[in-house]
């Protein structure tokens, strides 16, 4: 069946089908450019459109080129090219169906059973009976009634299955199907084993039901609609705030690669720096032997290649994990900088240069940040945030780590817990310092709220918004271009 063709454009059929998904694409913040649609519309004319998975293989090959953008593209192509349309089961007779109570219901706990026993089973037609089941549990338990019509809730399917409670289930057909009673000591391993694998095969059944609910819920709202909620967030724009144990997980999966670009853009920079800028009273002086015609350009000494740079960073809870993936992320580039220097604070401040030395390449950053909150002077009084007494003491005893070739980088939300913001201290920082900046990871709108003194600090330093690592990458590299 040909697909409509899209909006303002003269292509159709399965080609607007594609450009439609690219659009989708760019504007969860995958970059896909020409050249990777063709090359997608080459791979779909060379596919067996009737195997979905070797479609979709095959455009991520064409379309994705970073590692983390795979579950948004999965979630979009699901969106775009859906598994079924309406019921899995409406015509399918030799599909599983839940079991059936007296009344002609579902019986919930004999369909807990049974899921319970294929996912036990794992097997590749085991799942894709659980696949079958899916369908009719979410159009079982997730229908709900809205203004557009019928659509479907995830959280109410679950809630009705709970999935958790199969645990038990699960770990009583694994252990039943591994136990070997002639070896004794494997036990313990096998009940381990068993338990990861239960957990593995309750998160897949949790997927299904999520992706069966978002494409009944886009068949009534509208792909385009869910697509823009219901699709995971790039890594590189997920709030350092709001950010997920997985989630940041996966932000520091991407810290070399965004470091390698950094690093790319920086060592371009110095390069395109080297000459110096032209001196135009030496080369006015010198064109005199040609007429007034300025033919030999002389450029001024260039400055020093490297910068250096100096890291202030707030590690309390609040602001944890913005101040670990921005030091990850410095760490990743310290080639490019001469010198730097880390300072961390909570309500005092201390060097922690050391915990991050390239000496402790056998030490991970997660070990490196541990022993630097354990070992580090950083807490006075009550171990809440206190900016003012935190610059104060780093006036009074590293003040001197501050040089006019200095960068310094502040890592903080400026919520100082309704403490004095002792701003006199800040300015004599930024005095001493070549260059100064503020990264704040909470929005604009929030500076001044409540007990951040954002809005008065950044009258003496230049404040910025760093809510992701996309925004975080773009700041850094404006901010620290080569021989700044």
């Amino acid at each position: 069946m040909a697909q409509p063709s899209a909006p303002g454009s003269d292509v159709t059929g399965l080609s607007a089908h594609l450009v439609g998904f690219v659009e989708a694409l760019r504007r969860r913040g995958i970059d896909v450019g020409p050249s990777e649609t063709v090359d997608a519309g080459s791979v779909l004319a060379v596919l067996d459109l009737l195997d979905r998975e070797v479609v979709r293989e095959g455009l991520a090959c064409s379309l994705v080129r970073r590692p983390g953008h795979r579950p948004a593209f999965d979630a979009l192509f699901d969106l775009w090219f859906p598994v079924a349309v309406g019921s899995r089961t409406q015509d399918d007779d030799s599909a599983v169906r839940p079991p059936l109570a007296e009344d002609g219901t579902v019986d919930l706990d004999a369909l807990k059973h049974v899921l319970a026993e294929l996912l036990a089973e794992g097997s590749a037609e085991a799942m894709a009976q659980v696949q079958s089941l899916v369908g009719d549990i979410v159009d079982t338990y997730g229908k709900y009634s809205s203004s557009k019509g019928e659509s479907f809730s995830e959280y109410q399917t679950l809630r009705a299955v709970e999935p958790s409670t199969l645990m038990s289930k699960i770990l009583e057909g694994l252990r039943g199907r591994s136990t070997d009673p002639g070896n004794p000591t494997s036990g313990d391993f096998e009940s381990e084993l068993a338990r990861r694998t239960a957990a593995v095969r309750i998160a897949e059944f949790r997927s299904m039901i999520e992706k069966e609910t978002r494409r009944r819920t886009a068949e009534v709202l509208g792909k385009e609609r869910v697509a823009s909620y219901g699709v995971p967030r790039l890594a590189e724009d997920v709030d350092f705030l709001r950010a997920t144990e997985t989630e940041l997980a996966a932000l520091r999966k991407n810290v070399a690669p965004l470091a390698r670009l950094l690093a790319s853009r920086l060592a371009a920079r110095r390069r395109r720096s080297r000459a110096g800028s032209i001196d135009l009273r030496r080369t006015l002086r010198k064109s005199l032997s040609t007429g007034g015609v300025p033919i030999d350009l002389v450029n001024r000494k260039p400055r020093a290649a490297r910068p250096e740079l100096v890291i202030l960073c707030d590690v309390s809870g609040s602001v944890a994990g913005f101040s670990q993936f921005t030091l990850l992320l410095v760490h990743t580039l310290r080639e490019q900088f001469s010198r730097v220097r880390v300072f961390a604070f909570i309500d005092a401040a201390d060097e922690v240069t050391r915990f991050f030395d390239t000496t402790l390449a056998r030490t991970s950053f997660a070990e490196s940040m541990s022993r630097m909150v354990a070992e580090s002077e950083l807490i006075t009084y009550d171990g809440h945030s206190d900016y003012g007494h935190s610059f104060e003491t780093f006036v009074a005893h590293h003040l001197t780590s501050l040089t006019p070739r200095s960068s310094l980088l502040i890592l903080g939300d400026a919520r100082t817990n309704y403490r004095d913001p002792k701003i006199e201290a800040l300015a004599q920082m930024v005095t001493v310092a070549k260059h100064a900046h503020w990264l704040n990871p909470e929005p604009t709108a929030q500076w001044g709220s409540g007990d951040s003194a954002a809005d008065v600090y950044r009258r003496v330093v230049q404040m910025h918004e760093c809510r992701s690592a996309s925004q975080l990458a773009d700041v850094v590299s404006r901010l620290l271009p080569a021989g700044s």
